[in-house]
């Protein structure tokens, strides 16, 4: 079994483009040959050949040859370590919203606790 390094720098690097993110999205629903993605855009073959490098150096998609084709499809180890990262960012933020939210619910409350006391 072939165990990749997957390089954060480089998955958020690839999911930065427009045209690498539309690919990924298009390969996701399935396997597709360079040519029939190619015919989505107006780039030449480099061009979408480039994206392709690109998304398979983030370890985001493999590319396999059938015959003359070459047929790309989605790898989602990357997609895993990248929702890791994204997840504990994730909770952090929670847990600071959740806590602000709390210190909010007991300023009102004891904003109406000091009021009745007036009364």
């Amino acid at each position: 079994m072939v165990e990749y390094k997957i390089d954060l720098d480089a998955v958020f690097g690839a999911l930065s483009d427009k045209t690498r993110r539309d690919i990924l999205e298009r390969v996701a629903k399935k396997e597709k040959s360079i040519g029939e993605l190619a015919k989505h855009y107006n780039l030449t073959f480099a061009a979408i050949s480039k994206h392709i490098i690109s998304l398979e150096k983030a370890n985001l998609v493999t590319k396999t040859r059938k015959g003359k084709q070459q047929f790309i499809k989605l790898s989602p180890k990357a997609f895993l370590k990248a929702e890791d990262y994204l997840q504990y960012y994730k909770r952090i933020w929670n847990e600071r919203l959740d806590s602000l939210e709390l210190y909010l619910a007991e300023e009102k409350n004891g904003k109406k606790n000091r009021n009745r006391k007036n009364i």
